[in-house]
């Protein structure tokens, strides 16, 4: 690594950890969870990006309960729905974004995690 901290990310590695830890938020929350408690401290590019991303599928799961709840009446199939749209959709960009280096914030996104 070229940073004078051994325990800091390269360049290369924050983007491709970022990337992936937005990327899998296709999946749901644990893989960026997961990417985000072990690399955290070792790039602010990464920490700032990942909480971002987490913020926005904590945001989806509160959007799926709700659909789910409200599915008794149609209108929360669509909620459910959409929340996956979203969740796809913006995880996509947010995965081209942060592999050119470029900070991502979800859109539609309350913030839990600051």
């Amino acid at each position: 690594m070229s940073s004078s901290n051994s325990n800091e990310l390269s360049v290369a590695d924050e983007r491709s950890f970022t990337g992936i830890g937005n990327v899998l938020g296709i999946l749901g929350i644990i893989p960026s969870l997961v990417v985000y408690l072990v690399y955290r401290e070792r790039s602010a590019f990464l920490n700032r990006n990942i909480k971002s991303a987490l913020n926005f599928q904590i945001t989806m799961i509160i959007a799926e309960v709700v659909g789910y709840i409200l599915s008794i009446i149609v209108v929360g199939v669509f909620i459910v729905v959409a929340a996956w749209v979203l969740r796809f959709v913006f995880s996509i960009l947010a995965f081209v974004k942060t592999k050119d280096g470029e900070d991502y914030t979800y859109p539609f996104t309350f913030t839990f995690i600051n």
